[in-house]
């Protein structure tokens, strides 16, 4: 199995994750200087049931905690589901104000 290799596309706004040299997955993102939203992740069907979502995802929360200057909205349903399977990294979601 090729390496795996992730980057922050910012002029695309999304991470990418690549398997040697195929594209294998991406997460776009919106971001407007106080939060990320992660809008969508999404796996190119031939690689899909591998685990990559779960690898861009995890890997794209570790780029915005190591940034340290902005809280994380997870738009999408499966960046969601990782937040939930993975309540020790809670504290990097945006707090929604009261009223």
């Amino acid at each position: 199995m090729a390496e795996l290799h992730f980057a922050d596309d910012k002029t695309a706004s999304r991470f990418t994750l690549h398997q040697g040299d195929d594209l294998v997955s991406v997460l776009d993102y919106r971001d407007d200087g106080r939060s990320v939203a992660l809008t969508r992740a999404f796996t190119i069907p031939t690689f899909r049931g591998h685990g990559f979502a779960a690898v861009i995802t995890e890997k794209a929360v570790d780029a915005i905690e190591a940034a340290g200057d902005r809280e994380i909205v997870p738009v999408c349903w499966y960046v969601g589901e990782w937040f939930e399977a993975h309540p020790e990294r809670a504290g990097l979601l945006q707090r929604r104000s009261a009223g």
